[in-house]
């Protein structure tokens, strides 16, 4: 855990000190040689599947595959970030990537803490990074009330769990994650005590999100810079996730009672976001809907509490993390040189890109959950779990996935075939460096087709 979090830390003189010519080749490099020390994570696993570097921070099989995105995503966000903020001045760009490696630093420590208290700290410190990356680096003025959405829709869901935490210090003496799967046998029979119990998933539930608390989540994708939309989409929801899966066996006697609404309100938002998907004219807003739909089969998943519900969700949401960011790439190249996010206005760019338009295919391909990538795995397992609660739920599974191949070929098709405009014959060409990150974005996930079990999670 070391030698990538001080890496992480000794980023940040490198950002303010290096030369102004060497300011981004250098981030990147450094930043891709902490990407691969933190593949050696994943080969470390005890017959406990704890390794521990202290008390406090320590890798287990469901956050090292977090983990590991997390990392892997910091060069990719710089190098997508690139051309977006070559006009500014100098000291921004620092601060930019500054910010950037603070994510980082703090996603780490999330993921990696094994005190839940450390968790939360870590887990409200993230939003301070993205928040002023959305509010000063959005393309629109509308930046500033998305900005806003984000901050208190998470702030609002987020104390409840600080007074559910404090209590449960105060109950068993820790809240350490070592001890967490023997938790005292609680009382919770009362009224107040299932208040405590939504309490302490709204927090994760707003996160994810769940549909109903979801409005943050296409004000903040839309309006922000790239690099915004590919931390939020593919390592800030999963935060949402990572924390449900450790938490609830702490409420264990009240979840089969309480978790009725959330499934089915979650298993309804894949039909209401996917439908609403294919409605849209904005790309990024609907590749932002889409992740609140996949993000439904993860929470539905994770609390039904069986054992391959928990590794579809963990797989889908490395899965989605990578296909999602990937999208956003793409969405954000179309930008750059069309200025328009309508899909209306910037159609039929095969013919102009069509290197562009391979990429494109296959990130809606697997947006859409192609055999064999881990989309696919992911998903199946999710519904067969599901299926196995109850099989009633195999209707809303079932249309949901019909549906969200139905908008992923209307994504592709809206922005890739049919006539080009007149006023797009003459675009820049696709960069190298465009290549470089959307490859670096789908070759893990085909990768993975060949060793799937490194992101079972606690299934594995």
């Amino acid at each position: 855990m070391l030698k990538v979090l001080i890496p992480t830390l000794m980023l940040l003189p490198t950002i303010w000190f290096s030369k102004p010519k060497w300011l981004w080749p250098t981030a990147l490099t450094h930043s891709f040689c902490i990407a691969l020390l933190s593949l050696a994570w994943v080969n470390y696993t005890s017959e406990t599947g704890w390794t521990a570097v202290s008390r406090y921070i320590a890798t287990d099989p469901l956050s090292t595959p977090l983990l590991v995105l997390s990392c892997w995503l910091l060069p990719l966000m710089i190098l997508a970030s690139q051309n977006h903020t070559k006009s500014e001045p100098l000291n921004r760009q620092r601060a930019y990537v500054m910010l950037l490696t603070l994510l980082q630093l703090f996603l780490i420590l999330a993921f990696g803490a094994t005190e839940l208290i450390l968790f939360y700290v870590m887990f409200e410190a993230t939003l301070i990074p993205t928040l002023v990356i959305i509010t000063r680096w959005g393309n629109q003025s509308a930046r500033m009330k998305a900005g806003t959405y984000f901050l208190f829709y998470t702030l609002a869901g987020s104390m409840p769990l600080l007074v559910v935490l404090l209590t449960l210090v105060n109950k068993g003496g820790t809240l350490s994650l070592f001890t967490i799967q023997y938790p005292p046998t609680l009382e919770l029979v009362t009224f107040g005590h299932k208040l405590w119990w939504v309490g302490c998933m709204l927090a994760f539930l707003v996160k994810m999100p769940l549909y109903g608390v979801h409005l943050w989540l296409p004000k903040a994708h839309v309006e922000a810079p790239v690099a915004g939309s590919m931390v939020l989409a593919a390592v800030l929801l999963k935060l949402g996730g990572y924390g449900m899966i450790r938490v609830l066996p702490l409420l264990e006697p009240l979840t089969r009672q309480m978790s009725y609404p959330f499934i089915i309100l979650a298993l309804w938002g894949i039909i209401m976001t996917s439908s609403i998907c294919l409605r849209q004219t904005d790309l990024k807003s609907l590749i932002a809907y889409s992740s609140v739909s996949h993000m439904g089969l993860v929470v539905g998943a994770i609390l039904i509490q069986t054992p391959w519900g928990l590794a579809g969700a963990t797989i889908l949401m490395i899965a989605h993390g990578l296909t999602s960011s990937a999208l956003f790439c793409l969405a954000n190249t179309n930008y750059e040189r069309t200025h328009s996010r309508t899909m209306v206005l910037a159609r039929g760019l095969q013919l102009v890109l069509p290197l562009m338009a391979t990429w494109w295919f296959f990130a809606s391909l697997a947006n859409l959950a192609l055999p064999p990538l881990p989309n696919l795995m992911g998903e199946i397992m999710i519904i067969t779990s599901l299926f196995s609660w109850s099989p009633w739920t195999i209707l809303l599974t079932g249309l949901g996935t019909f549906i969200t191949a139905a908008y992923s070929l209307y994504m592709f098709l809206m922005t890739q075939r049919g006539a080009t405009p007149s006023h797009l014959m003459a675009l820049e060409p696709s960069h190298s460096r465009e290549h470089l990150l959307i490859t670096l974005h789908l070759a893990p996930l085909f990768l993975l087709i060949l060793k799937p079990e490194l992101i079972w999670g606690l299934a594995a």
